[in-house]
């Protein structure tokens, strides 16, 4: 299989962005549902995460109990079952509620004899505020999804290449997933300590946007952080988040302000890994 290439980021209007993103964080809780009810249990809860699939153009959970698993399209916001064998069945949000979503849905998995009930279960974190979780519908935003999209697939590509490159070095860095609490994904490279207590991590990742910056971005975050770290010089794209957490992070205005996105963006996070190895392992 050939390897993805870099797509291209154009900037769409912030508040389109940050809408699609409300949009397609909701919508992949439903994934997140189906994760919890049908897939045992893991004791890190990584059960719940979710893989980027870039032929698929979305997101997709781990292999429920009937191997079948659940998947969310993000360019058209399509709901999409995938089953062992045969064709998908399909389900564009555009327009419906989330109860409309809990029937069909339900229907399909009690056709795999599954309990439906299941779904109900409330989720362990809160969401943020929009219309959808008061009854209102989905609203499909076909050019902002579509640059949401392209920002996980080249997130995706660049912290998957970054990952490989720390497996080579022997540091114990996990598969990048996508965790639906946060609608983020990330891989958490944990390094060894002789007190047990002293837990040492760093998170290289890509958030769609948050509480902390409303447009998407990349970040290492470093625990616990150095206090030195703030004053560590970063490429011009990076820079130090101080409030509430410490992680050296590259917004979207600056990355598609760049010449070279892709190479722009990479050496940040190069970078910022190289500092979080330096002050942690």
């Amino acid at each position: 299989m050939a390897r993805p290439d870099w797509r291209p980021l154009r900037g769409v209007d912030r508040k389109h962005l940050t809408e699609a993103r409300l949009n397609a964080h909701y919508g992949v809780q439903w994934l997140a549902r189906a994760a919890r009810a049908y897939i045992p249990p893991w004791p890190d809860d990584s059960h719940t995460n979710l893989g980027w699939d870039d032929s698929f153009g979305g997101f997709a959970t781990h292999p429920l109990l009937d191997d079948s698993r659940v998947g969310l399209r993000l360019g058209d916001l399509t709901l999409v079952i995938l089953p062992p064998t045969g064709g998908p069945a399909v389900l564009a949000l555009n327009r419906r509620t989330d109860g409309e979503i809990r029937t069909w849905l339900g229907r399909h998995l009690i056709a795999k004899g599954l309990d439906a009930q299941a779904l109900d279960a409330p989720l362990p974190y809160e969401m943020p505020s929009f219309s959808v979780s008061a009854g209102g519908c989905y609203d499909v935003d076909a050019e902002a999804l579509g640059e949401l999209g392209d920002w996980y697939a080249d997130a995706n590509l660049l912290l998957g290449k970054l990952r490989q490159d720390l497996v080579a070095r022997n540091l114990n860095a996990p598969p990048v997933r996508c965790w639906p609490h946060h609608f983020d994904l990330d891989a958490l490279i944990f390094f060894s300590s002789k007190e047990p207590d002293h837990v040492r991590t760093m998170g290289m990742g890509f958030s769609p946007g948050d509480e902390y910056y409303d447009e998407p971005y990349f970040y290492v975050s470093l625990h616990p952080a150095p206090a030195a770290a703030k004053y560590l010089p970063l490429p011009a794209t990076g820079h130090w988040h101080t409030h509430e957490f410490i992680a050296a992070i590259a917004t979207a205005s600056r990355i598609i302000a760049t010449g070279d996105q892709e190479a722009e963006t990479a050496a940040f996070l190069a970078a910022a890994v190289e500092i979080g190895i330096k002050a942690l392992g």
